[in-house]
């Protein structure tokens, strides 16, 4: 595999990762008022290929949080116990946002990566067309 298309291939992994992690970060948001659910997380691993590392990365299966969850008061929930308590979510809403930011600027900044290998690829073959 030549420079360019290596460069290319693990900036579009890491587009990918960070798509799938802002899938499940939007997934945490929408479920942000859901009883009982649980934050999603990803984490990243590093793409082998042929026993060594070829740069890139892909995000792994997700993992629920182990934060516990929010106890809320409301003896009219039908998931209430005899004191009247039921347990909310572990989404904090501030985090996800952050989250959802830093995960959307990784994938720029792997977008301008791969443009950038692009547009050199493309002045090279104008180059060698001379």
């Amino acid at each position: 595999m030549d420079s360019t298309t290596s460069v290319t291939a693990i900036a579009a992994s890491g587009m990918q990762a960070q798509a799938d992690r802002l899938r499940h970060i939007s997934e945490n948001i929408a479920n942000a008022d859901t009883p009982g659910y649980r934050r999603k997380l990803v984490s990243f691993q590093t793409v082998l290929e042929r026993g060594g590392q070829s740069g890139g990365v892909r995000a792994s299966a997700p993992m629920l949080d182990r934060t516990a969850p929010v106890q809320i008061h409301d003896p009219a929930h039908p998931m209430a116990d005899q004191r009247g308590f039921y347990a909310g979510s572990n989404v904090d809403l501030v985090v996800e946002i952050a989250d959802a930011r830093e995960a959307s600027r990784s994938y720029e900044a792997n977008l301008r990566v791969f443009e950038q290998a692009r547009q050199m690829s493309s002045s090279l073959l104008e180059l060698l067309r001379r």
